[in-house]
Order: C-alpha cells, then structure tokens, then sequence
C-alpha cells in the first residue's frame, strides 16, 4: 500500500513541530538560568509595560513567560523604580558579612535601629552563616536574598563589617556609618542598584577586559573572565568590558531583586561553590559583576558629583564646581608630600649634627624653618576652604529642588528627593 505523497509532508510537518516544542521545553530552564541585560551593552532598557512582583511574591516557581524572553534569552526588562508619597517610611536591612573576631559595635552605637543581618563566615553553628566561606562577601549576599527572597525590606544595603576603609567615600571620611546614614532611600528606590561608593578609582571608567592576555597583580581575575562568564552567563555575549566602582558594597530595592528569579542567585551561589577558582578570584569576578546582575550593564560608572549629590546629598552645584574641590585636595597632597620631606631632612640635619664639631655644623645648611612655616599654613588654608565648600554642598542637597536640579530630574512643588 502505497502512502500518499500528501499525507507523508503533512506527517513530516507534525514531527518537526513536535522536536521544535520539544527543544524549547529542554532550553527553557537555561534560558531561566541566564542573566542577560537588554538594550546593548551600555544602556538599560525600562518597559514600565512590564509588571513587577509585588513584595513578597516568589517568582521561583512561577512559570514565565513567553514575552519575557527574546530570541537571546533575555531577562525582563527592568524597570525604573517609582518612591513613595514624600515624607513616607522605608524599611531597610544592613547585610553585613563578618568573621567571629571581628568588632562590628559600631553598628549599634553610630546606627542605632538599623535592622541588620549579620552572616558570620567562619562559624558553622551561627544563626546565620553561609554554607561555605568562599568568594568574600559574596556568598553571604546571595544567601541573603535567597533566605529572605519572599520577605524583602524596601531596600537592601550590603556592605562590609569594618567602618573606617579606604574604600569607603572620601567625602564622608571613609565612615561607613556617615554612608548609612545620609544614603538617599528614594534614590535607591529609582535606581534598583546603587553603588554606595561614588569614587571611581580603582574600577571606573574601564577595568576588567575580555580579551587580555596580560596578567597584572591588581587584576589576577582578568585571565579567568571569559570562563567564568561563560558559566554565569551562558547565553549572553561579552560586553566589551566591565566597571564599576570597588569593593563590593551597594544597596538594592526589592522591587529589583524580584525583577530576577530566585532560581538566579542560587544558580549563582551553586557556581561560586563549586568553582575551583580560589576564594579570592571568585570574589573578585563577581565584584564586578553585580552591575550587571541587577541593570543589565557591563559598566556602571556614574559622574561622582552626581552620585555624591543624588546618593548623599551632597552637591557641590556642578560638574565644574566638584572638580575645583577635587583639585583642592590634590594641592593638598602636594603640599603634605613636600612637607614629609622637609621633616624627613630636618631628621637627617638633626642626627647628623650629634657626630660634628660645632664649626662643621655652623657651616652646614639646615632647612628652611620659614619653608616649614609656609607648607603648613598652605595645608591649613585648604583645608579651611574645603570644609566650607563641604557644608554649602551638603546644604544645597538639603533642597530637594537644587539636588533635582543638578541631578537633571524633574521637580515639582512637594516633592523629597
């Protein structure tokens, strides 16, 4: 019996319809898994057409779909956070990772109320601990929001367990309780990721690259990156490189983290465990990764006068403005370097007169005192100067309409910040 010819394509048609369902329902699950941005490499796209979970809603076993994803595999597309009614509350949550010796008393005394969530990475029986001490902070803030996911505060701030560090912003005295406490919750709210620090050196405007075939000490992890984003991000490209500013310490609306699937920071957490990369370079490449976690860029590097003002309130009135306080403390150091060398010659002068006679010393030259003098009284007037330009910027950010202002955003009578 003879098949007819129509009835064998239309049979032929049925099975590739099949494989191709088939296929899609195999891929769905990495698809899930990838961590993509939208809308190129430098920019993020914002569709306020798409929903977001409303807080406390998982999206970790809910199904996605089918517009949620383009033909990359792309995430949803994240949206621009909206903050309450002026004058409304937030809740907020400090993370903070810390070793059982470390001192984190500070906390309670600088930041009284603050709800914290300490993880300590080196205690097994701790009420909270993560379940491998690896990749630095890390590991602690993926647990965080996988144990927390379905009960977020309005704001998430991860930050280390030391107060005083050179990574911490200059303008406020590298003190990360002064960080806590003037950091902008709307601003955190209308952004979703907020790196709390503003400096861009080191990791802005560009730092790690792709393509490198150097390896440098300040960037061991350079030569592991495009392994390991090939694991973390499977289906995504290399953006040409990736930035932000150092180390590691942002704050995050909840309205962002549920824009991602908790299935994602497990997946993140699974690959951080069981990377054979050491703890330190793991750390590192996730360090600057979180930028593109959370908005779908490969760098972050926004002005410093802009994140000083929108973050902290503290605007100095302009790019120009910033940049004149900025150079203010470069003389500064100038100043402060040549007087450590005078001191360090003066030094020199003083024991070297112990093995002379008088007449040997009389026709030696000691330093200038006058020179001394005049280093001192440069390093006083800068300063002066600069802690009156601090407390007009901080006064100006006090106006929500002037921090709008400079910030380019649009203010309307009885708006906050």
């Amino acid at each position: 019996m003879r098949i007819p010819k129509s009835a064998l394509q239309l049979s032929i048609f049925a099975l590739v319809i099949v494989l191709i369902v088939s296929l899609h329902n195999y891929t769905l699950p990495y698809l899930r898994l990838g961590a993509a941005k939208v809308g190129g490499f430098e920019e993020t796209v914002l569709d306020s057409s798409t929903p977001s979970p409303s807080q406390g809603d998982s999206n970790l076993e809910k199904p996605f779909e089918a517009d949620q994803f383009g033909l990359e595999g792309q995430r949803t597309r994240f949206q621009p956070g909206i903050p309450k009614v002026p004058g409304s509350d937030y809740s907020r949550v400090m993370v903070i990772p810390r070793t059982k010796d470390e001192d984190i008393g500070w906390i309670a005394e600088e930041l009284p109320g603050l709800e914290i969530s300490v993880y300590v990475v080196d205690e097994p029986n701790a009420p909270l601990h993560p379940p491998k001490n690896k990749g630095h902070e890390v590991m602690v803030y993926l647990s965080y929001i996988i144990d927390h996911y379905d009960n977020l505060p309005d704001i998430i701030v991860f930050m280390h367990a030391h107060r005083w560090t050179y990574h911490n912003n200059e303008l406020l005295g590298a003190d990360a309780s002064q960080m806590i406490q003037r950091l902008s919750n709307e601003h955190v709210i209308r952004e979703g990721f907020v790196n709390m620090r503003c400096n861009w050196a080191p990791g802005c405007p560009k730092w790690l690259f792709f393509n490198s075939t150097e390896e440098l000490m300040s960037k061991q992890e350079e030569s592991y990156l495009a392994k390991s984003w090939s694991e973390l991000f499977p289906l995504e490209p290399f953006p040409p490189y990736l930035a932000q500013p150092c180390c590691a310490q942002f704050a995050v609306s909840s309205e962002r983290i549920y824009s991602i699937p908790r299935s994602r920071f497990a997946f993140y957490r699974d690959w951080m465990i069981k990377t054979p990369l050491t703890d330190y370079v793991s750390g590192r490449i996730m360090e600057y990764s979180w930028q593109y976690i959370f908005t779908g860029k490969g760098a972050m590097c926004p002005a410093e006068h802009l994140c000083y003002c929108d973050a902290f309130g503290i605007c100095f009135g302009g790019s120009t403005q910033y940049e004149h306080f900025v150079q203010l403390e470069d003389r500064k150091k100038e100043f402060e370097s040549d007087l450590e060398k005078w001191k360090e010659a003066d030094q020199l002068f003083r024991n070297s007169s112990a093995d002379r006679t008088p007449d040997e010393i009389s026709n030696s030259t000691a330093p200038d005192q006058k020179q001394q003098e005049h280093l001192q009284e440069q390093i006083g007037m800068i300063e002066k100067e600069r802690e009156v330009l601090k407390k007009r910027a901080m006064a100006r950010g006090d106006d929500p309409r002037l921090r709008a202002e400079e910030c380019g955003r649009t203010w309307t009578e009885g708006d906050g910040f």
